[in-house]
């Protein structure tokens, strides 16, 4: 059976644990998108053939912009998810766990069409059996991976805790990996939230539980309890 687990470490030395998504569901997902985008354009051409030649170029038009753009607005505006990712419980992130960018949304969309050759996604899916995070070319070149999102219960309980501003500034991949932190402590044992609390510490200065309880003060200061 093939180990779809990885050890992932994140800009700021935190270990996250992901599972790689394979060949089989990305093709599920592939395909519900394609029905949706399809059944889009089949209504689409229903309503503008109304207009005449004005209404075939509309369609035309509205089908480039849904087979090309379709993809790359769900994963950038809707956290790496298409309707077909989502309901196969997927998503695309860049390589480092963050949110994918619109360039390498972009990127690896649009060479979509190299991962076609010679026909019927062979390139893609050879590239995917041969890598062992099944990147395709596109993923590959745009630096993108494709994951299982943890399902969301309900919305993750939040510590009541008295709010303290971080000592430095932080940049926006800190503050995600500090509230993420938060929200997965729950799924942690005691001892591998002052692990992970502990790389911190050069920039915090505490250490073990109290290294933990200051990233809760930090996160809550973050999510504007000031």
């Amino acid at each position: 059976m093939l180990d779809t687990y990885r050890k992932l470490e994140t800009p700021e030395n935190i270990d996250l644990d992901i599972q790689v998504a394979g060949p089989l569901v990305r093709c599920l997902a592939f395909t519900i998108d394609s029905l949706i985008r399809t059944a889009v354009q089949i209504a689409l051409l229903i309503a503008l053939t109304l207009l005449g030649k004005v209404g075939m170029a509309l369609w035309l038009i509205s089908t480039f912009v849904l087979e090309w753009f379709y993809p790359v607005l769900f994963e950038v505006l809707n956290n790496g998810q298409t309707p077909g990712k989502k309901a196969m419980g997927i998503a695309v992130v860049n390589d480092d766990s963050t949110p994918v960018s619109w360039s390498a949304s972009i990127v690896r969309n649009f060479l979509r069409i190299v991962d076609f050759l010679p026909i019927g996604y062979i390139a893609g899916l050879i590239s995917m059996i041969m890598n062992q995070d099944f990147k395709r070319i596109g993923d590959l070149a745009a630096g993108t991976i494709v994951i299982f999102r943890e399902k969301q219960q309900t919305a993750p309980q939040w510590p009541a805790s008295d709010s303290a501003p971080p000592p430095v500034a932080l940049n926006l991949k800190q503050q995600r990996a500090i509230l993420s932190f938060v929200e997965r402590r729950n799924t942690l044992t005691q001892e591998r939230q002052e692990e992970l609390a502990n790389h911190l510490q050069p920039v915090f200065h505490h250490n073990n539980q109290e290294a933990v309880d200051h990233i809760l003060r930090v996160a809550t200061w973050l999510r504007g309890g000031r």
